[in-house]
């Protein structure tokens, strides 16, 4: 999900929730700690130089049990952040800590900000070793006797 994107849910929202992708809450008496704008430089390991640029929310379980943050209050964060940080309309990546701080991405179910898992992949598989997905093929499609015949110099 793009900022642009929450900033217009915000305002059709009443409540604010964050759902973990095993279906629980984050309790609702969390605070959003940080908006940030997260630039990362790399190498992949085919030697290409990359970049990427994020707008990070973290959030956090405070003691703060009467604590609700309200559509608006995250709104305004967001648009001190645009405006003090420079912050674009970027792909939202949220930081929460469960047993170890996960990252997430964001989605919307229509009643919920989900956090969603994020994935690893190699971005050179054409340059490190990845073989090509394996194609399927039925048995029963392939002809045998043109294959193995001795003609065919295949078995």
């Amino acid at each position: 999900m793009k900022l642009s994107q929450i900033k217009k849910l915000l305002g059709t929202v009443e409540t604010v929730n964050f759902q973990l992708p095993n279906g629980t809450f984050v309790p609702e008496h969390f605070h959003v700690t940080e908006v940030g704008l997260i630039n990362k430089r790399f190498i992949d390991c085919g030697g290409t130089v990359r970049s990427e640029t994020v707008a990070n929310f973290q959030l956090w379980d405070a003691n703060d049990f009467e604590h609700r943050l309200k559509p608006e209050k995250l709104l305004n964060v967001i648009q001190l952040s645009e405006k003090v940080l420079g912050i674009e309309d970027f792909e939202i990546e949220v930081e929460y800590q469960n047993t170890t701080i996960g990252k997430y991405d964001l989605g919307f179910n229509g009643e919920n900000f989900e956090l969603l898992n994020k994935h690893t992949a190699c971005l050179a598989q054409d340059q490190c070793g990845i073989p090509s997905e394996k194609q399927k093929v039925r048995l029963s499609d392939i002809n045998a006797k043109a294959c193995c015949a001795p003609e065919a110099k295949c078995c």
